[in-house]
């Protein structure tokens, strides 16, 4: 029984630790906000519209997905370029390989239309 004793109190700093910093941080925070910390601009200039009245065309949320995309692939081939000569022919092949995977993608993607912004 011993040898549980240690995972016991684990499990019970785990449990404890967010129901104490949540009950901290209710005890010391600000009493009652100022209204203009409530406005979605502290400028001073009061909205025209709310956020949810204007409607984006889900091509704007594809590009973006289609940008994070290929911004990670230049993440990958930084690495592998400076590892270039010790990589030999066995990781050229490995990032050729990753690239054709990645050209598919972007050729299917434009064949589909999803580059075409009207």
């Amino acid at each position: 029984m011993t040898n549980y004793i240690p995972i016991v109190i684990f499990t019970l700093v785990a449990v404890s630790f967010p129901i104490i910093t949540l009950l901290i941080a209710k005890v010391i925070r600000a009493g009652s906000p100022d209204p203009v910390k409530a406005e979605p601009y502290e400028c001073g200039v009061a909205a025209e519209t709310t956020a949810f009245d204007t409607r984006f065309s889900i091509r704007y949320y594809l590009i973006a997905v289609l940008f994070v995309v290929f911004d990670v692939e230049t993440i990958f081939l930084f690495p592998w370029a400076v590892m270039f000569d010790r990589l030999a022919l066995f990781g050229f092949i490995e990032m050729m390989v990753f690239l054709a995977i990645l050209l598919a993608g972007y050729v299917y993607a434009w064949r589909r239309g999803a580059l075409e912004w009207a």
